[in-house]
């Protein structure tokens, strides 16, 4: 089934009549978090990127067990389960049975960049999702779909084809690193070792490589923003990072050793001579929205959880 096929078949505001309430529990969840710790944001972004490329926009990433989504090595860094599990508890008891842990984490994602910057309005393809009854022995293995900062252009293109997203769906979704963090662990190799001889990653500036994000041998786990200039803002400087060879990641880098991603990275980050850019904040609405389309379930197609990390 097509992206588009998927969502004639979803309804905008879809809670409005069986829990008016549903967004606007979700969207003060997010906020109470947000405003104790404003890094939430990015995490509830990612989550619901990583839920929608292991099996579809389904809220199994959600789901605990040894053998769960939740635990393969890519989602070991996932944050924000607990303000979806707050969330759900808050609608179980206002209509229980209704609201699915999918819509509440597509609605969380939407509201976390709203309360950065509100430009991603209420998208149609995010209303009544339903858990589908998955076999938790099978998620593991499909967390290889998941984007990886190892990943080649060509690899990253595959991966979101797959997913039925094109190129500038690609560029635009990876924008989302405007407000995220990673740790050493996943980029200090283009610093220090990158061609195992001691050479740094050639695509890195030299003023870069000064700022010493990582120490050499330091502490792994030391989290680090992806845009150096303006972490907090939902803006185009990470795009213009990327153009100047500050991009942290080795795959956000190589958007611009290709034409193609290439030229979507200069039309968000605008030109040298300071012309403006697209606009990165209405585009990323579109892409987020074909992106909560893929493979959802509808209808009779799985359950509404009563609690979002547990099956009924």
């Amino acid at each position: 089934m097509t992206i588009y096929a998927v969502q004639a078949q979803l309804k905008n505001g879809f809670h409005y009549s069986s829990c008016p309430n549903a967004e606007a529990t979700v969207r003060s969840t997010v906020e109470s978090y947000f405003n104790r710790d404003p890094t939430i944001a990015p995490g509830l972004l990612r989550l619901h990127f990583h839920d929608c490329f292991v099996q579809g926009c389904d809220g199994s990433v959600l789901i605990e067990g040894s053998l769960a989504e939740r635990n393969a090595p890519p989602n070991l860094g996932l944050r924000g389960f607990e303000v979806i599990e707050d969330a759900k508890s808050q609608l179980e008891t206002i209509c229980p049975g209704v609201v699915s842990c999918a819509d509440i984490l597509a609605l969380a994602a939407r509201d976390a960049v709203d309360v950065v910057l509100n430009i991603y309005p209420i998208p149609p393809s995010i209303t009544h999702n339903r858990h589908i009854l998955i076999t938790l022995s099978k998620d593991l293995s499909s967390t290889s779909n998941l984007p990886s900062p190892l990943d080649p252009i060509s690899v990253q293109r595959q991966k979101f084809s797959d997913k039925g997203l094109d190129d500038h769906d690609l560029v635009t979704l990876v924008g989302a690193h405007t407000i995220g963090q990673t740790e050493c662990r996943f980029f200090s190799y283009r610093l220090y070792n990158f061609t195992t001889t001691g050479n740094s990653d050639p695509t890195i500036t030299q003023a870069f490589l000064a700022q010493a994000l990582c120490p050499n041998k330091g502490n792994g786990l030391r989290r680090v923003s992806l845009d150096k200039d303006s972490p907090a803002k939902f803006d185009v400087s990470f795009f213009k990072n990327v153009r100047d060879g500050n991009a942290v990641l080795e795959s956000d880098q190589r958007l611009w050793g290709d034409p193609t991603t290439q030229s979507v990275v200069q039309n968000y980050a605008g030109n040298i001579r300071g012309l403006l850019g697209f606009r990165f904040d209405y585009e990323f609405r579109k892409a987020m929205i074909k992106m909560s389309s893929i493979e959802v379930k509808t209808g009779t197609q799985g359950e509404i959880r009563k609690v979002c990390s547990k099956i009924n």
